[in-house]
């Protein structure tokens, strides 16, 4: 069974930057969407995404937290672009930058359109207790909130967030 390890967190400043060594768009889009998976008529997401030449589907276990069960597999161009136009509720574009830090790579996802200004950063971890380093760029850990979640993200985009969900009180149900 593949699994996926990973924390997410908010920016503390911009340095980070400075250190980007790539970066990609991509869209992304769900087949099994936040509404299916909140209202638990689903044990996954499906997701499409796009970046650059490559394409792949997603399927990712449907449960809060920095571990979770995780399949891909690659898909031709020209079939995820017409199943994020004809299949998909809504659709994520970002900008994934990567930074290299002591032998470790932060993926950085800048959001664009009903997302823009959101800014998150993560790390995928070997272990649930690996150590990692938190360089000063790193701000707040979000991994346990649902909101900043890509599938939450299509269903309550960041332009529609109150004060209070971008201040990081509550969560919302996604």
């Amino acid at each position: 069974m593949a699994v996926e390890i990973e924390r997410k967190f908010l920016l503390a400043s911009e340095d980070w930057r400075k250190q980007v060594t790539a970066s990609t768009r991509m869209q992304q889009g769900y087949l099994v969407d936040a509404a299916a998976v909140a209202s638990g008529h689903a044990r996954c997401s499906v997701r499409v995404r796009v970046a650059g030449d490559r394409a792949w589907l997603n399927v990712k276990s449907a449960r809060l937290g920095i571990r979770r069960d995780e399949y891909e597999y690659p898909l031709p161009v020209d079939d995820a672009a017409a199943m994020l136009q004809e299949l998909c509720r809504g659709c994520i574009d970002k900008t994934r930058h990567l930074v290299k830090r002591d032998g470790w790579t932060f993926e950085i996802d800048e959001f664009h359109g009903d997302n823009q200004g959101l800014v998150v950063a993560e790390v995928e971890l070997p272990s649930e207790d690996a150590t990692f380093p938190r360089p000063p760029w790193l701000g707040r850990e979000v991994s346990h909130l649902a909101r900043y979640y890509n599938i939450g993200l299509i269903a309550h985009p960041y332009a529609c967030w109150t004060e209070a969900e971008r201040s990081g009180e509550g969560d919302i149900a996604c």
